[in-house]
């Protein structure tokens, strides 16, 4: 015989469900729950937090209860940050409740990549999703979303993802969280500054949540440095397997420790004991640490965390990278035949980049050059008992490449003449001024004649250019046309970066269109990261020591206007009316010119078209041999100078401002005949 229940306590238990609160979310359970790595990740698999366990008080913190607002994640590059940090903390909150989120990446292709390659999967294989979201776009009932603004099946939340180049995408959008992902990459806009524009939208919302996730950049300016600054400065402290002392791992430490004949032999030494700590003591003490404010007061939660504490990668990995940058080892082997440089190692060897990206710090980049006095007495009274004096207009006597970088003014046309060798060393050998704007028969026919001659090397051997880089910012039609001229592995047609974060070489955008033209400048156009490559050359130009790495050396009788003008910027900092610290490289004094400069920097753009930044020790070898020695069957004459190309004289020389001629019958000028 069966009794029938309660109705009254049937309501009653289904009210009680109602009303029951979810549990709280546990950002680390569902990474647990929900991430798989598939067998491309070094850690294929369910994920586990005991493999990285720095994670749990950063996701508590992320938590919607949490009661912190701001969050700050510093840190390396390539540690999973967006697949264990960014992605569950957007799925834990919209799988917590009703939500409207908003994820901010620095560029549109960076956000398009992030939403297609990062987001997507994991909406489609994470089920808590795919009960919110659907298990892909457009294929749940009623689904309206689109790739950057997807809503939930029940019409009760949003995930909207917007770059910071995209002002009004972030204006009338109000938001419970908000990530911004690579914050130093964002670049202020004429509309105000991405960031503050993104906070704000969380302004409405006493309970919201702002992280901020990034890789440094530079001293000064960099977004993720000034937040981690007035933050708690939370460092991971780990347990020296010897005595026991906790303390992080630094890059001081690990930098006095290191032997550049014993690189896989890098490790930390305990402060306290001295004990040697191996990188087989890594895993026992990442998981017996724990996080250790260095600013308690701070006014949120800060966070810093490098390659050092990873799992993916050993410490040796991190000093044969600094070996490569500083030259203590070969670089990649790659062929010197081809004049594509291949985007994945271009300019991987650079200071800045294993500062930001390998300890996880921003750089410190030079803000002038040295004095220019002192600059050209180190050439021009140099002892030549110590090093031989390179004349005016000759080649070392060793592996190269040959770049000249062009400038085109209103009423002249600058080329500065450098040869880039091995371990970042170069070498300015000429500059010239063509009496003639870009337009005229008689430029044109001087370049040509640039592009045909030849050099000699102290060894008697003759080169030509390897590569001439003009720039395009001014008169850009008639250089254009001029440039086009000329094999594009031959002439490169530049224009000088505005970011100061830009890389120091990328390809020119141009319109997907299907003819000859716009194909062509697609292979010969370049934009150049002018503030890094300033910033580096005026590093190198204190280094005395021609052997040394990074060393820029000069011929002889340049004259002193030369040496003001490679010297003539200072990079100021500068407060925008957001409160945002800028970056700008201006003219140290009125009236001095930068030509100079800027011709240096559009040569060694083209140098590094040519691979100059990345050729293995064996390829320079290669070249030391090919370009080194004395030339075949043929005593050199120790009396034989290079001609240049226009008449001798002080280089360069204040020009007398007269407007541009546009068309001029040709004139038949002997550009190779001295006064």
């Amino acid at each position: 015989m069966g009794f029938l229940s309660s109705a009254e306590a049937a309501v009653l238990r289904g009210i009680a469900r109602a009303m029951k609160p979810p549990p709280p979310p546990d950002i680390t359970a569902w990474c647990e729950r929900n991430i798989r790595f598939d067998e491309r990740s070094p850690f294929p698999g369910q994920f586990q937090i005991e493999r990285f366990p720095f994670l749990r008080r950063i996701h508590e913190v992320l938590s919607p209860e949490h009661p912190a607002r701001e969050v700050t994640i510093r840190g390396s590059a390539q540690w999973g940050k967006t697949v264990s940090i960014i992605n569950p903390t957007v799925a834990a909150w919209h799988e917590y409740g009703p939500l409207d989120s908003l994820v901010v990446h620095p560029t549109s292709s960076s956000a398009t990549e992030w939403v297609r390659a990062k987001w997507m999967p994991l909406r489609r294989e994470a089920e808590g999703l795919r009960v919110i979201f659907g298990d892909g776009l457009g294929s749940g009932a009623g689904q309206t979303d689109t790739l950057h603004n997807q809503e939930t099946l029940r019409r009760d939340g949003t995930l909207k993802v917007t770059s910071a180049g995209s002002p009004d995408d972030l204006a009338g959008t109000t938001r419970r969280l908000v990530l911004l992902d690579d914050v130093s990459k964002f670049e202020m806009t004429p509309k105000g500054d991405p960031e503050m524009m993104a906070v704000s939208r969380a302004a409405g919302f006493e309970d919201a949540k702002i992280g901020r996730v990034s890789t440094p950049q530079i001293v000064g300016t960099c977004r993720v440095t000034r937040a981690f600054t007035r933050s708690t400065q939370e460092f991971y402290h780990v347990p020296c397997p010897h005595c026991g002392t906790l303390a992080p791992l630094t890059w001081e430490n690990f930098r006095r420790n290191l032997d550049p004949e014993r690189l896989r032999a890098a490790h930390f030494t305990c402060e306290t004991c001295g004990g040697v700590i191996g990188h087989e003591h890594k895993v026992a003490m990442v998981a017996a640490g724990r996080w250790v404010a260095h600013n308690p007061n701070g006014d949120h939660p800060g966070f810093h965390l490098w390659r050092a504490y990873v799992p993916q990668r050993d410490w040796a990995s991190i000093a044969l990278e600094y070996a490569q940058v500083m030259g203590w080892t070969g670089r990649v082997e790659v062929s010197t035949d081809t004049a594509e440089p291949p985007e994945a190692i271009a300019d991987a060897q650079t200071e800045q980049t294993f500062y930001n990206d390998v300890l996880g710090l921003p750089y410190e980049q030079a803000s002038r050059g040295p004095d220019w006095e002192k600059l050209r007495d180190r050439v021009e009274k140099a002892d030549p008992e110590v090093a031989e004096p390179l004349p005016r207009g000759m080649l070392p006597d060793c592996g190269f490449i040959f770049s000249a970088g062009v400038d085109c003014q209103g009423d002249r046309t600058e080329v500065h003449f450098v040869a880039f060798g091995r371990n970042y060393r170069r070498w300015a050998i000429d500059y010239q001024v063509i009496p003639h704007h870009i337009s005229t028969a008689e430029c044109r026919a001087a370049l040509n004649q640039i592009l045909k001659s030849t050099w000699r090397t102290r060894a008697g051997r003759r080169f030509g250019l390897d590569v001439l880089a003009i720039d395009t910012g001014a008169y850009t039609e008639d250089v254009w046309d001029w440039a086009m001229r000329h094999p594009y592995t031959r002439v490169m047609a530049i224009k000088g970066g505005t970011s100061a974060s830009a890389p120091a070489l990328k390809r020119m955008e141009f319109d997907r269109r299907s003819d000859r033209m716009a194909r062509r400048k697609r292979q010969q156009g370049f934009v150049v990261g002018v503030s890094q490559l300033k910033a580096d050359f005026y590093s190198w130009l204190d280094k005395a020591d021609p052997a040394e790495r990074g060393h820029v050396g000069f011929a002889t009788g340049l004259g002193d206007e030369y040496y003001r003008q490679i010297t003539a910027e200072v990079r100021v900092l500068k407060r925008a009316s957001s409160g945002a610290m800028v970056s700008r490289w201006i003219i140290a004094e009125a009236g001095r010119r930068n030509e100079g400069l800027d011709t240096m920097l559009y040569a060694e753009a083209g140098a590094r078209f040519k691979q100059w930044t990345y050729l293995s020790d064996g390829a320079w070898d290669r070249l030391d041999g090919e370009r080194g020695g004395p030339p075949e069957g043929a005593q050199p004459d120790l009396f034989d100078v290079a001609v240049p190309i226009v008449p001798e004289g002080p280089a360069p020389q204040a020009p007398v401002k007269t407007p541009p001629r546009r068309k001029r019958a040709a004139q038949k000028i002997n550009f190779l005949r001295r006064d």
